[in-house]
């Protein structure tokens, strides 16, 4: 996907991935043939990109079409072992993730976009509504507009994390105190003195790949992709 920015090139979906966020959002069954048989009969449509931006001038940007995000699942993807992802597929996020909860500092970072301001140890920068497996997070942005919703949440408390849960199920996640959502078209994210960065650096994360420690911005990029969107998908967003 990185590498058809700026063309016009179309990028059509196959789901082999381990939770096919991306199908999932736009109705594309998981069968990689009836998959297939749709690309003929779906419509390009340019749509705008995420992009992470390291402030360390040599490390590089890159692109992504769902998800970014930092603080737990930032190191959670960074650690997840390749070959149980191999072999577990979505469970390999959940023992990591429970192996993290022990062991994870859940340091706190300063975010920040469009005047709010939030030191927040988790944040979620989505394009879509999915996050993975059955989770639905960020549920009012869409990979059709030209922003994010941003989801921050400020516990450092590993049991109030695991309370979370619960809440995303019910979709009760709003209502909760100690969660932010706005939207935004972009967001820095930088660490703050004196968290326990030195033990646990605060890792990035996008689309469920490694994407290294902050500090980082992420950003907008406006009509950066043609996207082939399976008919029934694009008539229910109007296009």
């Amino acid at each position: 996907m990185n590498g058809l920015v700026g063309t016009e090139t179309a990028l059509a979906i196959l789901p082999c991935g381990t939770a096919n966020v991306l199908a999932k959002e736009l109705g594309i069954p998981w069968d990689v043939r009836r998959a297939a048989e749709l690309v003929a009969h779906s419509r390009p449509r340019r749509i705008a990109l995420g992009q992470i931006v390291p402030l360390d001038p040599q490390r590089a940007a890159r692109y992504f079409l769902c998800l970014g995000g930092a603080g737990p699942d930032g190191v959670l993807v960074y650690s997840v072992d390749l070959g149980t992802k191999h072999k577990a597929g979505v469970l390999a996020y959940w023992l990591e993730g429970f192996r993290q909860l022990v062991s994870y500092s859940f340091p706190r970072f300063r975010v920040a976009s469009n005047g709010h301001a939030v030191d927040a140890s988790l944040v979620v920068v989505g394009r879509t509504r999915s996050y993975g497996g059955p989770f639905e997070i960020t549920t009012g942005a869409s990979l059709f507009s030209d922003e994010f919703e941003i989801l921050a949440v400020t516990t450092r408390s590993p049991v109030t994390f695991l309370s979370l849960l619960p809440a995303v199920w019910l979709r009760r996640l709003r209502e909760r105190p100690d969660v932010h959502i706005w939207k935004a078209t972009s967001l820095r994210c930088e660490t703050l003195s004196g968290n326990g960065n030195g033990n646990h650096p605060v890792y990035a994360q996008v689309d469920g790949e490694p994407a290294g420690r902050l500090d980082v911005e992420f950003r907008i990029v406006p009509a950066a992709l043609t996207l082939l969107v399976p008919a029934k998908a694009a008539e229910a967003r109007g296009g």
